[in-house]
């Protein structure tokens, strides 16, 4: 099962403070609006989200069809498909993509303990 680039989104209370801790280990804006509260930041292949006041909980998101540069990779699995394996296997989701065929769309599932995963196809 391919599932796409991985990064952590942190649910952060002062982004700037954020930004400028992460910075201090390495990492590097690489995209989002820090004046709309989210910033993408990358030390070589790791990424992370910083998003303020979007979301409660912190959450490990993969993008399917993307590489960690955030460039279309040409083969991979839709997200509809991904859905489908995984209800096949007894995962309960916590959103659906919406009813179409193709192009972007997301689900969101948990792992036993409660830590959220956002699949999330850009495109």
């Amino acid at each position: 099962m391919k599932l796409g680039a991985f990064s952590v989104s942190l649910n952060v209370t002062d982004i700037n403070k954020s930004k400028e801790f992460y910075e201090n280990l390495g990492f590097q804006s690489f995209g989002g609006d820090i004046s709309q509260n989210w910033l993408i930041l990358k030390n070589e292949n790791c990424i992370i989200g910083l998003f303020q006041g979007m979301f409660e909980k912190n959450i490990l998101t993969f993008n399917p069809g993307w590489n960690e540069n955030a460039e279309n990779i040409e083969s991979f699995t839709d997200v509809r498909e991904l859905q489908k394996q995984l209800k096949e296997k007894g995962i309960n989701m916590l959103s659906e993509p919406i009813e179409s065929n193709e192009g972007p769309a997301h689900f969101i599932i948990e792992d036993p303990d409660g830590n959220q995963i956002l699949v999330d196809q850009h495109r």
